[in-house]
């Protein structure tokens, strides 16, 4: 086929993921574009404002998060790819290209569906992310480490109120890589974080390190003990829970946002109702060596789950 799979960010390929920490939708991007290639299609990958030549049609048009982008792409089967909760396609400046385009509306899962405003008509269908390599080859089991909490994502994600509640965990360490870097060290989100990061860097018990690349933050997790993530009404998919999920590594979060959908709750992961469940969970994971060990052979047993050409064959289906 002929596809055509836009952004707005700046130009991303597939072999940056292993070279420098990248956010969920630039890896998304790239991955899916490196799937299409490795099927065999024409692909053309256009990034906002690029000069490119572009094909007059094409089977599959893809444009990611903003409906804007198809007014420089080519005519095709349109499709909406979107990342972000849906409620901003409301605002007049996505709703006026939206109602041009007519394309049809790609979510992540159940509750990114449930964002979607109710008047763009068209199909709906819900394809999840898969995770990025070297999350889609399952470790081996492994014997419980040191009582070492981690964090990956981005700090405006939860990290200072789980800062806040290390001090009554009260058992071990937490290592929080985070930080503005994964983004390019945008500079509205550096200004945002940088208070977020000076608070947390001042918790006793609490260390904080760059974000890594994906290959380095594998080595990482596979050190640690528990992820920790409250969670944000913001989070449509969340990789961050994904990865260390697939790398056995047991989780406790809140119920807020898509972070539920990633974890198999009381198996896998502990998915906390309050706070106090929420230190409850993370106490017992820290200090007890048999429910560790379930939970992670639990998420080894689950495995990494579908892979990118298993989500390039699911957009397929769209043509």
């Amino acid at each position: 086929m002929k596809i055509v799979l836009a952004n707005e960010g700046p130009r991303i390929e597939a072999e940056a993921i292993g070279q420098r920490p990248l956010g969920g939708v630039e890896t998304a991007v790239a991955l899916l574009a490196q799937s299409f290639r490795r099927r065999g299609h024409e692909l053309t990958l256009h990034f906002e404002g690029e000069r490119n030549k572009l094909p007059e049609g094409a089977d599959l048009v893809i444009a990611t998060r903003v409906p804007r982008l198809f007014n420089e792409l080519p005519r095709g089967r349109r499709v909406l790819w979107l990342h972000n909760p849906a409620g901003y396609l409301n605002k007049l400046r996505h709703a006026w290209p939206l109602l041009r385009a007519r394309p049809m509306l790609v979510t992540l899962g159940p509750h990114h569906a449930a964002t979607l405003p109710r008047w763009p008509g068209g199909l709906r269908v819900e394809i999840p992310l898969a995770v990025a390599p070297p999350f889609d080859a399952s470790p081996p089991e492994r014997a419980p480490p040191p009582p070492v909490a981690i964090f990956t994502s981005n700090p405006l994600r939860g990290l200072d109120d789980l800062a806040r509640l290390w001090p009554r965990i009260g058992l071990g360490e937490l290592h929080a890589y985070s930080g503005a870097a994964t983004y390019g060290g945008e500079a509205r989100l550096t200004a945002r974080t940088a208070p977020i990061l000076a608070r947390v860097g001042m918790v006793p018990g609490v260390t904080l390190f760059d974000p890594l690349p994906r290959p380095d933050l594998l080595a990482r997790l596979t050190r640690a003990r528990c992820m920790l993530y409250l969670g944000d009404p913001g989070e449509t998919f969340c990789l961050a829970v994904a990865e260390a999920q697939a790398a056995g590594l047991p989780c406790v979060v809140m119920n807020r946002g898509a972070v539920a959908e990633r974890i198999e709750d009381g198996l896998t992961g502990v998915v906390a109702r309050s706070e106090a469940e929420f230190v409850e969970a993370a106490q017992a994971l820290l200090r007890d060596d048999a429910l560790w060990l379930r939970m992670h052979r639990a998420a080894l047993a689950r495995g990494p789950g579908p892979n990118w050409t298993d989500v390039a064959q699911a957009f397929e289906a769209l043509a």
